[in-house]
């Protein structure tokens, strides 16, 4: 069957539309605030806005019908072009003039790693920094799944595009309708980040950086308003532990929150990602704040802003939000752990391919691909004493088919795949083999801070041009789980059948 151009077109317009409309949205911040880029930031949003409608209305006879195959190629096609055309705001506003850097910044925002390459995120003008958030919380959920939402009403069917764009190994449905399931999930990402803005203005933040914050935390991105990131409220625990909070919310399964608020909450308690979820981050923490109490050398690791150091609650609360941050591949900084012991440098490098939980706005491997491998291994043992004995790998009480077994164990395999080749192109590009490695697996996983000359307290701006591109495009692979974006590179897939 031929591809039907016509209706990936007309997918890509509305993309445009939207994300033009989010620029106006800036605008008016950028307006509210007088930071003097107003009219810039319009005009943006205007171009943007008047391209994807005139894309929507030349498209508009389109065949109603879009396949699997369609439905990657928007996802694909429509990171891309969404971060082409977010570049926009910073070029025009100056705020980052080289297109290549702004085109980093912004896929750096859409797939919410949070990498950044602004040397003084604090001189940047408000309306452009609200963009520059708004990119994170527009790529956390996923453009597409906000944009099936209203796709009945022009009458295309969207579960080809959920399961493309859809976040873990799995799309739990919620609501037979893929429509309804896309507004409820968008529903509680909007009360969550609602709730999270709310409680930060009441624990001292100003109202522009607790929206900022919350738009980061709920996307598990990492932008912050301040160069020294989170750190710069570590005279305020209460704020820290609200963002711990979210983020913790943020790495779980959306699909729980929902039973959750609909009282289900034995079914949260017994989903076994979820455990193990909590198990890990309990462990991983204990493990960190021990360190952190004990063993840590902090005294140049508080990003310039006073810590209370040697004291339990002090520990607990910063190996807590550097392990959430990292697990969830939030990205936000408390303090430069990479110098603390060389254990916790290493041990930090690991959590970066754990990831959250599947159906979470997190990137990385996630929890439930951990689970299954673990399960299968052991019961490879089983299978090893018993050969002919059926011995199925089970997932909440449910027997599951060899095929998601195959599929998970293949992602693995390709994911360090890509992890090596892209730690041997970074140091194609003169990088040192810690900053090599720790830029693949942060990349990658969408975590946003790395080790070496990335670590917590730099940024990106001294990676080469050619390796920004690189880096853009391990965030895009990383984002959309290897699969979406590889399978574009296959000849069969682009072969009419």
């Amino acid at each position: 069957m031929k591809l039907n151009y016509q209706i990936i077109f007309h997918i890509l317009g509305l993309l445009l539309l939207f994300n033009g409309g989010f620029m106006l949205l800036s605008a008016l911040i950028s307006f509210v605030y007088n930071d003097g880029v107003t009219l810039e930031l319009f005009l943006s949003g205007a171009s943007i806005s008047l391209i994807g409608g005139g894309g929507m209305l030349v498209t508009r006879k389109h065949r109603k019908e879009i396949n699997k195959r369609e439905g990657y190629i928007v996802v694909s096609f429509g990171w891309i072009i969404m971060s082409l055309s977010g570049a926009l705001p910073y070029v025009l506003t100056d705020s980052i003039s080289n297109f290549t850097s702004a085109f980093f910044e912004t896929m750096s925002g859409y797939t919410t790693t949070g990498a950044s390459i602004l040397n003084d995120i604090e001189a940047v003008p408000k309306g452009v920094l609200f963009w520059r958030s708004l990119t994170h919380w527009i790529g956390g959920m996923g453009i597409i799944v906000l944009a099936i939402a209203i796709l009945p009403l022009l009458g295309i069917g969207g579960m080809q595009l959920f399961a493309a764009e859809a976040p873990g190994p799995s799309a739990d449905k919620l609501h037979p309708r893929i429509t309804d399931t896309a507004k409820r999930l968008w529903l509680i990402y909007f009360g969550y980040t609602a709730a999270e803005t709310l409680l930060l203005s009441l624990a001292g933040m100003s109202f522009f950086d607790a929206i900022n914050h919350a738009l980061c935390t709920l996307s598990t991105g990492g932008f912050s308003t301040k160069n020294a990131s989170v750190a710069y409220w570590n005279g305020d625990p209460v704020i820290q532990y609200i963002i711990i909070l979210f983020m913790f919310l943020a790495g779980t399964n959306f699909v729980l929150s929902y039973f959750a608020f609909k009282g289900k909450v034995q079914k949260v308690l017994q989903d076994e990602e979820f455990k193990l979820y909590f198990k890990f981050i309990a462990i991983f923490t204990l493990i960190a704040s021990v360190l952190i109490y004990f063993r840590a050398d902090v005294s140049a690791s508080s990003i310039d802003h006073p810590m209370v150091w040697g004291e339990a609650e002090s520990a607990f609360r910063h190996g807590l939000f550097q392990v959430l941050s990292v697990i969830t591949t939030t990205g936000f900084v408390t303090a430069d752990y990479t110098l603390w012991t060389p254990f916790l440098v290493v041990f930090f490098f690991g959590l970066m391919f754990l990831g959250g939980s599947a159906g979470s706005t997190s990137g990385g491997v996630k929890v439930v691909r951990h689970l299954i491998m673990i399960k299968n291994g052991f019961l490879e043992f089983k299978r090893t004493l018993h050969p002919s004995a059926i011995l199925p790998v089970r997932y909440n009480k449910r027997a599951i088919s060899g095929n998601i077994v195959f599929n998970i164990l293949g992602f693995f395999i390709l994911y360090m795949l890509s992890f090596i080749i892209g730690a041997l192109v970074f140091s194609m590009f003169g990088l040192d083999f810690k900053s090599a490695i720790g830029l693949a697996a942060s990349t990658l996983g969408n975590v946003g801070p790395a080790l070496g000359d990335f670590g917590p307290v730099n940024n990106y701006a001294s990676l080469p041009g050619l390796g920004q591109w690189w880096a853009s495009f391990l965030m895009l692979i990383g984002r959309l789980e290897l699969f979406t974006v590889l399978i574009l590179f296959t000849p069969f897939f682009w072969r009419n059948r």
